[in-house]
């Protein structure tokens, strides 16, 4: 008996782990990569001596990961070398910088520094938040979004009874803190969600045991190694990767898909995951009876930001920078609002950045620096090379003022990044960067579905599905597809 064959286009985190997983079950899986290179947003680029992460800079919920390769008999180790970060990051506030200790007592103290008693109520805050992270990472976000009844689990009723859902972030972290800098220490993770602080469930403190309990973690090398060990763990599994394979079209054998066309080939299959923009497949490759939302569905829904990057090749040292920075040295109400609220080109934008040079030699000549730059922008918002010079001259000139150092002389190699490049890259919808918002009208089922109702062989996975943005959620999203599929299947031989 022939195995069951399945095309899966896109090799993002989603993409790779739902072919992977197929793989496993005994599928042939061939995974179609639109650009030159595996890896979605997570790819690199080297340029003058420099290596850069194009995409994903955080490694948070080393478990998620562990857990994935666990899943296949291996282990993250097999594959690269992490280190902790310590401190995890520094955040520049107004008048002041804070480092953020690895080590959870010397963040009770820091936070009893900033306002007395602050670290009783830290270690109450975060113990919620573990049990919130237990439930929501094991249980919530390993559901498919297809019905209901998925949530009648009593563990998983009781988890969501104590999860305060109908709390936001900004009243639940208010009623522990009163200090602006502790407030914003622990909004920050929620920051690329796509909401406000106000109109986040207050499920995501599950965000703040990620960042101050599991920590902030660094895979020698880049974030690429994550991509590299996918591949190589993939092709371990059979699995077939075409890049420079953009996918043009379906054909179709009454409502089902029978082949997908590229510029290059055709590609049949028994079935298809879509792992590129969601939006896109639907709306631009599908044909139009073949699609469950509209245009008018696209246009209502939150998206999580865009971003401005710049990457930045120094032939000199920073001394004040660490591997992560935050500054958060501008009102963040102002810049929340431009981005959430009334969608405009900010003024004074909070920003991070990244110098992965500071943890790892092989990334940067070694009297240089890469310098790893984001801005938080609304989607939608279209970049011009003007545009592009002011914000960069805006971030340089803040940079320059905290670290006390001259750095624009020392520039040896940059490149910015905007709407416009994951629009043609990525096909975003609407250049966003990070995915559906996490906004409490766009949780579990109330998403865009994972399977199409429309198309019987046709299954979504990644940032604009189930569970949502992020490099743990697109690992968990591309698993929890695979096994959709392979549930689906057995009903049809049963």
């Amino acid at each position: 008996m022939s195995k069951p064959t399945a095309v899966v286009i896109g090799s993002g985190f989603a993409g790779m782990a739902a072919a992977t997983s197929l793989a496993a079950k005994g599928y042939s899986v061939t995974v179609l990569e639109k650009n030159s290179t595996p890896g979605g947003r997570a790819r690199k680029f080297s340029d003058s001596g420099f290596t850069f992460d194009m995409g994903p800079s955080w490694y948070w919920m080393p478990d998620v990961f562990e857990d994935y390769f666990n899943h296949f008999g291996k282990k993250v180790s097999d594959y690269y070398e992490l280190v902790r970060l310590d401190p995890s990051y520094r955040v520049y506030f107004e008048k002041e910088a804070v480092d953020m200790p690895a080590d959870t007592n010397a963040l009770f103290k820091l936070f009893d520094k900033i306002e007395k008693g602050s670290g009783d109520k830290l270690k109450k805050f975060l113990k919620e938040a573990a049990f919130k992270y237990e439930v929501g990472i094991q249980e919530l976000v390993y559901k498919p979004g297809r019905s209901l009844m998925e949530f009648a689990d009593m563990r998983v009723v009781k988890g969501l009874v104590q999860m305060n859902l109908l709390s936001s972030m900004k009243s639940y972290i208010r009623r522990h803190f009163k200090d602006q800098r502790l407030i914003q220490l622990l909004e920050f993770p929620i920051l690329f969600l796509g909401a406000l602080p106000k109109n986040t469930p207050a499920l995501y403190s599950l965000m703040n045991y990620a960042d101050m309990q599991l920590g902030t973690w660094y895979p020698k090398g880049g974030m690429h190694k994550i991509v590299e060990a996918m591949v190589s763990l993939a092709e371990e599994n059979g699995v077939q990767f075409k890049c420079n394979e953009e996918v043009l079209s379906f054909h179709y054998e009454g409502t089902r898909i029978s082949e997908v066309i590229t510029a290059n080939a055709n590609y049949r299959a028994d079935v298809f995951v879509a792992a590129g923009d969601y939006h896109h497949i639907e709306q631009n490759v599908l044909r139009k009876e073949s699609r469950q939302y509209d245009e008018k569905y696209w246009d209502s829904r939150k998206l999580a930001p865009s971003s401005i990057i710049y990457y930045v090749g120094l032939d000199t040292k920073v001394d004040e920078l660490l591997h992560h920075n935050l500054f958060f040295d501008s009102p963040f109400d102002v810049h929340a609002s431009a981005i959430y609220e009334k969608p405009e080109w900010p003024n004074h934008p909070l920003f991070y950045t990244c110098l992965a040079s500071k943890t790892d030699e092989t990334v940067a000549p070694s009297d240089g620096e890469n310098l790893f730059i984001l801005i938080p922008i609304a989607p939608g918002m279209k970049e011009t090379s003007d545009i592009m010079e002011v914000y960069f001259e805006e971030v340089m000139n803040r940079i320059e003022t905290r670290t006390g150092q001259d750095l624009r002389p020392h520039i040896v190699f940059k490149r910015d990044y905007a709407h416009s490049d994951f629009v043609k890259d990525y096909h975003a919808f609407k250049g966003n960067a990070y995915g559906l918002a996490n906004t409490l009208d766009q949780t579990a089922i109330l998403k865009p579905k994972m399977k199409s109702p429309v198309v019987p062989n046709l299954y979504y996975t990644g940032q604009l599905t189930t569970p949502g943005p992020g490099v743990p959620p697109s690992l968990i999203s591309g698993r929890v597809v695979a096994g959709e599929i392979v549930k689906d299947q057995l009903k049809v031989t049963a």
